[in-house]
C-alpha cells in the first residue's frame, strides 16, 4: 500500500500542538556539543553527583583530551569501542571522543556479566573497552575470551569534590579498587594528562556512517546491536526537542537517572541536554529521596524517568518536604504507565507527566503524549502521537501487506528518519524487521480516529523489568546448564513497582532435587540482577501445545489463578 492511502488522523490533531514536520540540521549529534562549548563556553554542562560543575569549555577540552588518548592506542574510524560506565561525565567525555574520531560506541551495561559481556564483545568486535575501577578484574576476563585488546580504567571519584572522596574513603562509602597494573589495562587519568587536546583532529563521518550499537534483546536468543547512524541519533535528538516544545532553552537542568547506555537515556537526557542548552544532572544509581532533593536544588525542568522510578517518588517521604514546582515535562517510557500512577503524579505537580513509545531501533523516540497544550490533553494509557517526520501504520499480524483501518489491532510498524540502519552482522533479522522502511516492531497496537496510538500487548513473551528488555529465551538457556534440571520456562508476572517481575518454572531431571536457593545461586553468576526470577516454581511437567512448544502464557494463567484461591 502506498504512504497517501494510510491513515495519519495525527496529523490535524497535532496542528497548533507541534510541528508534524522539521527541517533538521544534517549535522552529527557531536557538533552540538562543539556549538555549546564556542557560544556559551562557561555555561555549566554537566553536574556530576557529589561533583564540581563542568562548562562547555570544560567537556570540549576533555573530550579532546580523551580523542587525542583514543588515537594514541590506535583507535581508528570505524572501530568499536565499548563504553561500560554508569551515568558519570567519563561517559559522556568517552561517548563524544569516540564519535569524533570516526569510531562506534558500543553500548554495555555495567550489570552484565562475563557470559554477556562475552557475547557482545564478540559479535561487535570492540577492541577497546572503557570501565571503572570496580570492575577492572571483570574487564581482564573478558579480553581472554574476546577481541577486546586494550582496556581503560577510571575511577567513581574522578570527577568529585576531593572532599566528597576523602570522607567518602573515610566512611567506605566510596570504595574506588586501587589501580591493577595488567598489561595492557591504561589509567584513565594518565592518559588524559598525557594528551595534548591541540592534537585532536576532527574525522569527517558521512551522517550514514553507524555512531552507536545499540543492543537489543529482540524477542528471541541473544541480543543483536541496533546500527544507529549519526543521522538517527542526531536527528532524534531534534525531533525530541520538538515534542517537549514547552521546556525552555537554557532554564533549570535536567534530570538524568535513566542509564545513558540505553537508547531512552542517550538520547532523552544526554542528547537532549544540549539542544535545550541546560546542564545535565547526573544520578549513577537512583534512589528516590536523593532525586527528589536533586529536583529542588537544580531547579530541574525536564525528567525522563521509567515508571518504576515515578512510583518510588511518590512513595518516598521525602516527597512532602521539597519543592518540585520547576518541573514543566516528565517523560515516562520503556514500560507502560499505569493509569493510578499518572493520577497520583498530577497531585503532587503541575508538570505534564506524559508516556511515549519508542525501541532502541528508532533511537529510540517514536510516540509521545502532547505536552502544555491547551488544545489537546495527554491520553491516559495511550502512548500518544508520531514524532514529527515519523509514520505509523497498523497491519495485520498474520499477513503484513495487509494494513489496517483506523481502530484495529494489529502489529503497529514504523517509518521515520530515527529508524536504524539495520542489526549488525544480522542480514537475514535485518530483512525481516526492515521492509521497505517500515520497521516491523512485533508489538501489538491500535490507533484511534485522533491519531492516538495504544500499545495492546507488548513482544511476544518480551519481560519489561524496570525499563528493561528481558528475553525468556536467555534466562531459560542459563536454566538448562544447570545440571539438575530437565525442563525450564519463563515468563514475566506482574510486579506493582517494576511493572513485570521475572518467573522461572522448573522440571528436575528424574531423582534429582534442588532448592530454590540453590538454582537463584547459580543464575545469579550468569545473568545481570534485573533478569534473575523473583519467584521459581517446581513442576511435574510443563504445559505444551500439540506440537511440543512450552506454553509460557498457561503458566501464567495458572499462577493468577492461584492468587484468586
Amino acid at each position: 500500500m502506498s504512504e497517501e492511502k494510510i491513515p495519519m488522523p495525527w496529523l490535524k490533531t497535532l496542528e497548533g500542538v507541534r510541528k508534524t514536520h522539521l527541517e533538521y540540521r544534517l549535522v552529527p549529534p557531536f557538533t552540538f556539543v562543539k556549538e555549546r562549548a564556542t557560544n556559551e563556553p562557561n555555561d555549566i554542562s554537566i553536574i556530576p553527583y557529589k561533583g564540581k560543575p563542568i562548562s562547555y569549555a570544560e567537556l570540549l577540552e576533555d573530550i579532546k583530551r580523551m580523542h587525542v588518548a583514543l588515537k594514541d592506542l590506535g583507535v581508528s574510524k570505524g572501530d568499536r569501542i565499548a563504553i561500560m560506565l554508569p551515568n558519570i561525565p567519563q561517559y559522556i567525555i568517552a561517548h563524544y571522543a569516540i564519535l569524533s574520531l570516526g569510531g562506534i560506541v558500543v553500548q554495555t551495561n555495567p550489570l552484565y556479566t562475563e557470559r554477556e559481556l562475552n557475547h557482545q564483545m564478540n559479535d561487535s568486535g570492540a577492541k577497546i573497552m572503557i570501565t571503572f575501577s570496580q570492575l577492572q578484574d571483570k574487564a581482564k576476563k573478558v579480553m581472554e575470551t574476546t577481541p577486546i585488546e586494550k582496556v581503560i580504567i577510571t575511577n567513581l571519584g574522578d570527577y568529585m569534590k576531593s572532599i566528597v572522596v576523602f570522607l567518602g574513603k573515610l566512611l567506605k562509602k566510596l570504595d574506588d579498587p586501587k589501580f591493577k597494573p595488567y598489561q595492557n589495562h591504561y589509567l584513565w587519568k594518565d592518559l588524559m594528562s598525557k594528551a595534548d587536546p591541540n592534537d585532536f583532529k576532527e574525522e569527517e563521518v558521512n551522517l550514514d556512517d553507524v555512531a552507536i550499537l545499540q543492543y537489543t534483546g529482540g524477542t528471541t536468543g541473544l541480543s543483536k546491536g541496533a546500527m544507529l547512524t549519526h543521522k538517527n541519533v542526531s536527528v532524534n535528538a531534534q525531533q525530541s526537542r520538538e515534542i517537549f516544545n514547552t521546556v525552555k532553552d537554557k532554564e533549570g537542568s535536567l534530570l538524568t537517572v535513566l542509564p545513558m547506555f540505553h537508547s531512552f537515556g542517550l538520547t532523552a537526557c544526554m542528547n537532549m541536554s544540549f539542544q535545550l542548552g541546560v546542564p545535565v544532572v547526573l544520578m549513577p544509581k537512583f534512589n528516590a529521596s536523593e532525586a527528589l532533593k536533586l529536583i529542588e536544588k537544580h531547579k530541574i525542568t525536564f525528567f525522563p524517568a521509567v515508571p518504576a522510578m515515578l512510583v518510588a517518588l511518590l512513595n518516598d517521604p521525602v516527597i512532602k518536604d521539597v519543592d518540585l514546582s520547576s518541573l514543566t515535562a516528565v517523560i515516562s517510557g520503556g514500560a507502560p504507565l499505569p493509569i493510578e500512577v499518572a493520577k497520583q503524579f498530577s497531585q503532587v505537580t503541575d508538570a505534564d507527566l506524559v508516556e511515549g513509545y519508542g525501541l532502541s531501533e528508532t533511537s529510540p523516540v517514536a510516540f509521545a503524549n502532547p505536552v502544555g497544550s491547551k488544545k489537546i490533553r495527554p491520553k491516559i494509557g495511550s502512548i500518544g502521537l508520531p514524532a514529527p517526520d515519523t509514520l505509523a501504520k497498523i497491519v495485520d499480524t498474520e499477513d503484513y501487506n495487509k494494513t489496517l483501518p483506523i481502530g484495529e489491532v494489529g502489529e503497529i510498524c514504523l517509518k521515520g528518519p530515527q529508524v536504524m540502519k539495520g542489526y549488525w552482522n544480522r542480514p537475514e533479522e535485518t530483512e525481516k524487521t526492515l521492509i521497505d522502511g517500515w520497521l516491523r516492531t512485533g508489538d501489538i497496537a491500535k490507533i484511534d480516529e485522533e491519531g492516538f496510538a495504544y500499545i495492546v500487548d507488548r513482544k511476544k513473551d518480551l519481560i519489561i523489568v524496570s525499563g528493561y528488555n528481558v528475553v525468556p529465551r536467555e534466562v531459560e538457556e542459563v536454566l538448562y546448564e544447570f545440571p539438575k534440571i530437565k525442563e525450564a520456562a519463563v515468563a514475566g508476572l506482574s510486579h506493582p513497582k517494576k511493572g513485570e517481575m521475572v518467573a522461572a518454572w522448573v522440571v528436575l531431571k528424574e531423582g534429582e532435587t534442588a532448592t530454590e536457593e540453590e538454582i537463584f545461586n547459580y543464575l545469579k553468576e550468569n545473568l545481570a540482577p534485573y533478569k534473575l526470577p523473583k519467584k521459581i516454581f517446581f513442576k511435574d511437567d510443563l504445559p505444551k501445545s500439540m506440537i511440543g512448544k512450552v506454553l509460557r502464557r498457561k503458566l501464567k494463567e495458572e499462577y493468577e489463578k492461584s492468587l484468586e484461591k
